[in-house]
C-alpha cells in the first residue's frame, strides 16, 4: 500500500557527506515507484508517456499496465543525520537507455538491483555492469503479487548470484519496506568496509 507522504519536510540545503545510491534493473520492474515511496524530498523523474512509437522497441509482455516510462533517471533524497544524506538515482530500464548507465554508476556508494521474478533475464545486465565497476549491491524482489512463486534459492541460481550478496523481498510501494532495502544495501556495505579495513590490519 502507498504511504502518504504527509511527512515531508523542509531541509537543509547543505550537507558534509552525500553519498550516491542507484537502483537498477529492467524495465517496469518499479525502479520509479521505490525512489518516489522513499524519498523525503518531492522526487525528480523525468517519466513520459509511451507512445506507439515505442512499439516493437519496449517489451511490454509483462508489463502491459505501463502508461509512463523513464527516459533519463529518477532523482531522491533521505536525510540520514543533519549533514549526511543519501541521494537516490533511479537508472532507466530500457535497452536503448542503458548507455546511460555507467555515467550514473560514476561515484556510486552501492547499488540495488530490483527485480522481477516474472522477467529475472531483464536483470542479468544490471548484475553484469554492476560487478564489472565493482561497485556493491543487494537484489530486492519486488513482490507484484507473486513472489511466492520462486523460491530465494532458485532466484539466486537463476542469477547466478554469490552467497554474500544479499537478497531480500520488498514492495515498492510501501516506504517501509523501500526503506527496509536501503538498510539492507548501508549494512552490506558496512559489513564490506568491515572486512576489508581488518584484512588491511592483519
Amino acid at each position: 500500500m502507498h504511504t502518504p507522504r504527509a511527512d515531508r519536510r523542509t531541509l537543509p540545503r547543505t550537507a558534509d557527506n552525500g553519498l550516491k545510491i542507484v537502483v537498477v534493473g529492467g524495465f517496469g520492474v518499479g525502479k520509479t515507484t521505490l525512489v518516489r515511496s522513499v524519498s523525503e524530498i518531492r522526487p525528480l523523474n523525468t517519466e513520459e508517456t509511451m507512445t506507439r512509437a515505442g512499439e516493437g522497441v519496449d517489451d511490454l509482455d509483462k508489463a502491459s499496465t505501463k502508461t509512463s516510462t523513464t527516459v533519463a533517471f529518477d532523482f531522491g533524497r533521505i536525510s540520514i543525520d543533519p549533514r549526511t544524506v543519501l541521494y537516490l538515482f533511479g537508472a532507466p530500464g530500457q535497452e536503448r537507455f542503458w548507455f546511460l548507465w555507467d555515467r550514473l554508476f560514476s561515484g556510486t556508494l552501492g547499488a540495488v538491483v530490483l527485480v522481477d521474478t516474472r522477467r529475472l533475464a531483464d536483470s542479468w545486465y544490471a548484475i553484469d555492469r554492476l560487478e564489472h565497476h565493482g561497485t556493491p549491491f543487494v537484489v530486492a524482489r519486488n513482490d507484484f503479487g507473486d513472489a511466492s512463486r520462486h523460491t530465494d534459492a532458485q532466484v539466486r541460481e537463476a542469477l547466478d548470484l554469490p552467497e554474500h550478496v544479499p537478497m531480500i523481498t520488498c514492495d515498492a510501494r510501501d516506504r517501509e519496506s523501500s526503506k527496509n532495502v536501503l538498510i539492507t544495501l548501508v549494512q552490506h556495505l558496512y559489513a564490506l568496509s568491515t572486512a576489508a579495513r581488518g584484512s588491511t590490519e592483519k
